[in-house]
């Protein structure tokens, strides 16, 4: 059973492939203006067929999407590509005033370390002068302290001989 009328025209649409185009023009105005003249031109290629011609379905023609503009594209791509590098200095700049931040702080803290420690320093030489002023004093202590060593040596020693004489002498008398 061979199509005919609508039908035929329907398989032959289907079969034939689309022409390819002779000049490409790359702005999207003209894309634009080519889809709405598609669109106006052929409505079956935006609506389906709603004939009831005994349950055949009509098929569309297959059209490739239009292909997109390439400067859009490259400039989309330069837009994003700038946010990104924009993005990437600002928290590069944002890690450089943090260690300018750390960095005055951690100055800060040794500037006060070395108050500190300058003042342990004076404060060291102040005692240091101090010692040696009492150091005399320190001596004679010490000096003292080995006579009244002796002096408890040589009292021990007269209390030992006391009390050997005390035995002594209460033999000698009984």
């Amino acid at each position: 059973m061979a199509a005919t009328g609508e039908e035929a025209a329907a398989m032959d649409s289907i079969c034939k492939a689309p022409a390819p185009p002779t000049d490409l023009k790359l702005t999207a105005e003209h894309r634009r203006d080519e889809a709405t003249n598609d669109a106006t031109d052929n409505p079956k290629a935006k609506r389906p067929s709603n004939n009831n011609n005994g349950g055949v379905e009509t098929a569309e023609e297959a059209t490739e999407p239009a292909q997109p503009d390439i400067n859009e594209l490259c400039r989309d791509m330069f837009d994003k590509m700038s946010v990104f590098l924009q993005g990437e200095l600002t928290a590069t700049c944002e890690d450089y005033k943090l260690l300018e931040n750390m960095d005055k702080l951690t100055s800060l803290k040794y500037m006060e370390m070395k108050d500190i420690s300058v003042n342990i320093s004076r404060n060291l030489q102040d005692l240091n002068q101090k010692y040696a002023s009492l150091q005399p004093y320190l001596d004679q202590i010490n000096q003292i302290e080995e006579q009244v060593t002796a002096l408890e040596q040589a009292a021990y020693k007269l209390d030992t001989y006391s009390k050997k004489l005390g035995c002594c002498s209460d033999d000698v008398f009984v």
